[in-house]
């Protein structure tokens, strides 16, 4: 699996993954900083990549299209930085791996992790 970091979370985070032996990439390193949302989504789901953010609104594109692709893992936390949320992202995805490879929503806060598998329920 690779995960696909978004702008809005620090490149910082690849060289974590990566320690943790996962495949990562920022989004700076494969296109436009100021990217739509739907772009960074479609690039994603036609690469079988899982997209890490920050932000609701892959949830609402996941939920607003009824997609099986591509996985998103959300972090919900008031300091998303890796030095103080790398290790428990890191293990939560390694944990929900074979989630993540069938189809998933991933939401990671500091105390806890909820699964949804795809496709969402649309609104």
């Amino acid at each position: 699996m690779r995960i696909v970091i978004d702008m809005n979370l620090s490149p910082a985070w690849v060289e974590v993954m990566k320690g943790a032996g996962l495949d990562a990439i920022h989004w700076s390193q494969i296109g436009e900083a100021d990217a739509a949302d739907i772009e960074i989504f479609e690039w994603a789901a036609t690469r079988d990549s899982v997209v890490f953010t920050n932000d609701l609104d892959f949830g609402t594109l996941l939920h607003l299209t009824a997609a099986r692709k591509p996985s998103v893992i959300q972090i919900r936390a008031e300091d998303v930085r890796p030095v103080t949320m790398g290790d428990c992202v890191c293990a939560a995805i390694i944990d929900t791996a074979d989630y993540l490879n069938r189809g998933a929503l991933v939401t990671i806060d500091p105390r806890k992790r909820r699964v949804s598998l795809l496709p969402l329920p649309g609104r």
